[in-house]
């Protein structure tokens, strides 16, 4: 009892104290900054009033300085944009880079602390002096100079004629959980530090015009040159300021919200723009809430880090959309972005899909409130040439599930609560933003509320200035529902699993039908069912959520003709094509087959059979005109099939190619895809002379956990059949018919500092066997000067064709006898077309004496560069014949490698043929490497985004 009173009258109310003091401590920051214009340097003196309100003591403290980012071309931020195949940061000079230049840390007794940098260069350490205990609060002062950087790599810093400030300070890393979250800076736009009341005193030339997001004070001019202002934030988390030499920002007054704004529409006119900026301010505050700052600050840099893509995209002379259309949603984009991020602190690092699931619900919901009837591509989907297609069906609401299906249909999809540094790009910037909207309206239609937005605008704004965790999104929805939602989060937030109903079975009775549905995936979630009769929507009903496979259940019949699930598409489905099935018994299940010119959007609806004219060259066929045949949409389909017959004017035959393929996708790491493919082509590689080559083919790949690392394992077994039809009088040292067995495994890593691939090679057929092994590196150095290596090696375990070299190593051209390479003239040995090579066996560009090898060959091939594109290349190996002696043999010369792997030339100089530049016909000598494939140089694109 004495111990009880004890607790009820000493320890209870020193614990509500403490409560209490934690609960409004506040971190307090006061700056004193001076912009030096000639040097790009703010000199800074800051004072940081630190509470402890972790549940532990503390010995040191971290501080995130991002503005250190771009000094080190180690760093996170420099890693990222290798990563995103950008280099402009590697290889800058050394005075547009950015730093932090610390002069001195010190504690409330003034007495200097020890600090370091963390391995991520843009984290501070800070040792103190005393342990802060549990809820004790203490100052620091820190004194440091940052040389903010060239703007180009990621807006912030100097530009001509402007500073832009953002996340340029030193703030507080944030402990939560027992740990500190140390992010680095990857130009992501996601610091999450403890918000704090700051005041800052920033001086800076009288030339330039100051906007903010904070408050300000009066600007006071200092003297004819100098001004100084006040800027205050208030339970805020960061300070963004722009200077410019000229006036671009522009006041905009609504009821309960002042907007500062940038933005403009340059083909609408003023009062236009101003109709525009009054309706989107109106729907944000109205679902939104009170802003609770004095001003909002959108500005079209905002939007160029998050923009529409799709609008963003599209050249200026192609203007789909009304101007005020487009200017709206790049407002309401911009503004809902900047009002979340301001009002609710959510750690956009781990949580980000709580901000984007809100963001992206409210661009879909204005979207379908003002522009329902608008398209996808707009006034476009009223042209000739595609008003008939699907995608000019589409509304611009259907963009959302149709982008976020590009990575789940290439096995790329990540969960939404996947950290934000560690997406895939395309996934960090569309894909599950868009996934993260989806999922708000396909709840708001589940539970058929229509006050749901409302209570969206209530979470927001009982939260605002509050750390917001998911746990707190959760416990709202839920409460709203009033019944069980966890299928939301456990299966479309935590897990990125494939979604894929089907409708198995219906059955008619009397004025009821029974219908079967089949789970194909397992997933635990609800699915809509729409009756449709003469393609109008007569009933709707759900199927709660149910893992079971199959699921039965009884509804009116009304007379529909055909069931179709998911008809608005709410729930990103991975196949939509078996979503449709007839009430009575028809042909093709009731979609009808569509031949439809070019490609386009995957029809649900109908079976598609795309046909588009193809062109075609090489020496023996001469121009060769095609018609292809294929079912590739946009979004890649597991199973396709491609037909390609054509016309050989020179040879006046048909020729063409033809393939069946199946990719099994499989897990997100280790072995995640498995294909199965049979194709075969015909054409002739000489006069009146034609090939046939039969493929079947099993390839799988590897990737690591890692989602960003560019590092891939494939294992491809395939059986090639080549016959060939022989002109008269044509002789040949090899029989024209024979098969290869041929397996290959490469492991390589796509870095755009460090590329490495190494692969294994072994064939067997009738009259030889045969290993090789290639690896190859590139290195880019500090000084931007590549260096390129190669080495190749291949031995004939049997060969019982040394009378010919058609199976022989290459030493410059291979023979190509499994007929992989687009060779424009594979059969010439003079002219212009003798000259195109592929790099590949020996790798050499000097055509040699020795150009074969029946026994083995070991060779070396290097590249250095000496000025931008302009190389110097040299090759180094040893060729061995049957019976013969090795020969040692050697080239060397000039590369143009315009377009690596993809236009290159070669300049001979000196090799085993002596000095080449000043022999006969040296215009013969120089070899090329060309790519005309449009899928192969589209690679060049998608290795930025995924």
């Amino acid at each position: 009892m004495k111990h009880s009173g004890f607790l009820k009258y000493h320890v209870l109310p020193f614990v509500v104290f403490l409560f209490g003091w934690c609960a409004h401590a506040q971190f307090k920051n006061r700056l004193t900054v001076h912009l030096d214009e000639n040097s790009n340097t703010l000199h800074i003196q800051q004072e940081w009033e630190y509470p402890n309100m972790a549940d532990t003591v503390l010995e040191e403290l971290y501080f995130l300085d991002w503005a250190n980012a771009y000094y080190d071309k180690d760093s996170e931020l420099a890693k990222r944009f290798a990563q995103e195949f950008k280099k402009n940061l590697h290889f800058t000079k050394e005075e547009d880079r950015g730093r932090t230049d610390i002069i001195n840390i010190s504690d409330a007794q003034f007495r200097n602390l020890n600090w370091t940098r963390t391995p991520a260069s843009d984290i501070l350490r800070i040792d103190l002096k005393t342990p802060l205990g549990i809820g004790q609060s203490t100052k620091f002062t820190f004194t440091y100079d940052v040389k903010l950087p060239d703007s180009k790599f990621t807006d912030f810093g100097y530009g001509i004629n402007h500073f832009f400030l953002k996340d340029w300070y030193l703030v507080p890393a944030t402990f939560r959980d027992g740990q500190w979250l140390l992010d680095s800076n990857k130009n992501l736009d996601d610091r999450f530090s403890p918000l704090a009341d700051t005041h800052i005193e920033f001086h800076y030339p009288a030339i330039y015009e100051l906007t903010s997001n904070f408050d300000s004070n009066p600007i006071i001019t200092e003297s004819a040159t100098q001004n100084k202002v006040e800027l205050i934030g208030k339970n805020r988390d960061a300070c963004e300021i722009h200077l410019r030499k000229s006036k671009r920002f522009k006041d905009y007054h609504n009821p309960g919200m002042v907007v500062v704004s940038d933005m403009s529409a340059p083909r609408l006119d003023a009062v236009k723009q101003d109709l525009s900026m009054i309706k989107v301010m109106n729907y944000v505050t109205r679902n939104l809430g009170h802003f609770p700052h004095a001003t909002l600050l959108i500005t079209e840099r905002d939007y160029g880090k998050n923009p529409i893509y799709g609008l963003s995209q599209l050249p200026s002379f192609i203007r789909p959309y009304d101007e005020a259309f487009i200017y709206e949603l790049k407002l309401l984009k911009t503004s809902v972005d900047n009002f979340l991020k301001e009002s609710l602190h959510i750690d956009r690092r781990r949580e980000k899909w709580v901000h984007d699931a809100l963001l992206n619900y409210f661009m879909i919901d204005y979207v379908k409130r003002h522009y329902p009837d608008t398209k996808l591509i707009g006034k476009l989907s009223k042209m000739w040439a595609v008003r008939h297609t699907y995608l000019a069906k589409m509304g611009f609401n259907d963009q959302y599930p149709l982008l976020y299906m590009l990575t789940v249909r290439t096995n790329l999809h990540q969960p939404l609560t996947t950290p934000n540094d560690s997406l895939v790009k395309f996934n960090q910037r569309i894909s599950n933003p868009y996934k993260s909207g989806l999922g708000l309206t396909l709840l708001e239609d589940y539970l058929g509320k229509k006050d749901f937005s409302s209570n969206l605008k209530g979470f927001i704004s009982d939260n605002q200035g509050k750390s917001v965790r998911t746990q707190a999104f959760e416990d709202n929805l839920q409460a709203f529902a009033e019944q069980d939602i966890s299928w939301y989060f456990e299966e479309y937030v935590e897990k990125s699993n494939l979604i894929d109903f089907k409708i198995r079975e219906i059955e008619v009775k009397g004025d009821s039908m029974e219908v079967t549905l089949k789970n194909k995936t397992g997933v635990n979630l609800p699915v809509s069912v729409f009756g449709v009769r003469n393609d109008t929507i007569i009933s709707k009903f759900w199927y709660d959520p149910n893992p079971d496979k199959f699921n039965s259940k009884s509804f009116p019949y009304q007379g529909e003709d055909k069931l179709i699930l998911n008809y608005d598409n709410k729930l990103p489905e991975f196949n939509q094509r078996n979503n449709t099935h007839s009430v009575k018994p028809s042909l093709f299940g009731g979609k009808p087959i569509r031949f439809q010119f070019f490609k386009d959007i995957e029809d649900p609806y109908k079976h598609q059979i795309f046909y588009v004219p193809v062109l075609t060259f090489n020496a023996y066929d001469g121009i060769t005109p095609g018609i292809r045949f294929h079912n590739k949409s946009v979004l890649r389909r597991p199973f396709v099939y491609d037909f390609t017959p054509s016309y050989a004017i020179k040879e006046k035959s048909l020729v063409g190619s033809a393939k069946l393929s199946y990719t099994h996708n499989l897990n997100k790491s280790g072995h995640y895809y498995t294909s199965y493919t049979i194709g075969g082509s015909t054409f002739h590689f000489e006069e009146n002379s034609r090939y046939k080559r039969l493929v079947p083919r099993i390839s799988l790949g590897w990737r690591p956990e890692d989602r960003l690392s560019n590092k891939r394992k494939y294992l491809t077994l395939r059986y090639v059949m080549v016959q060939r039809d022989l002109a008269d009088g044509l002789d040949i040292d090899t029989e024209p018919d024979y098969g290869v067995l041929n397996a290959r495994f490469t492991n390589v890593d796509n870095h755009i500092l460090d590329y490495f691939l190494w692969s294994a090679d072994a064939q067997h057929a009738a009259d030889f066997s045969k290993i090789s092994f290639t690896t190859e590196y590139r290195h880019l150095f500090e000084n931007n000067r590549q260096l390129n290596l190669r080495f190749f090696a291949g031995k004939f375990l049997r060969n019982n064709s040394r009378e010919s070299d058609y199976f022989s190593f290459a030493l410059d051209r291979p023979t190509d006898y499994l007929f992989d390479y687009n060779y424009l003239g594979r059969s010439e040995d003079s002219g212009i077309l003798s000259q195109q090579i592929i790099i590949a066996e020996g790798g050499f560009k000097s055509q040699l004496d020795t150009p074969f090898a029946n026994d083995w060959i070991a060779t070396v091939n290097g590249s250095v560069s000496i000025w931008r594109w302009i190389e110097f290349y040299s090759d180094f190996g040893f060729v061995k014949n049957y019976g013969q002696k090795e020969e040692m043999v050697y080239d060397s010369g000039i590369r143009l490698n315009l377009v690596t792997d993809y236009f290159e030339l070669y300049f001979p100089l000196y090799s085993n043929n002596g000095w080449e530049v000043g022999q006969d016909r040296y215009d013969q000598k120089i070899r090329f490497v060309i790519t005309l494939s449009p899928k192969t140089l589209l690679g060049l694109f998608n290795r930025k985004w995924f």
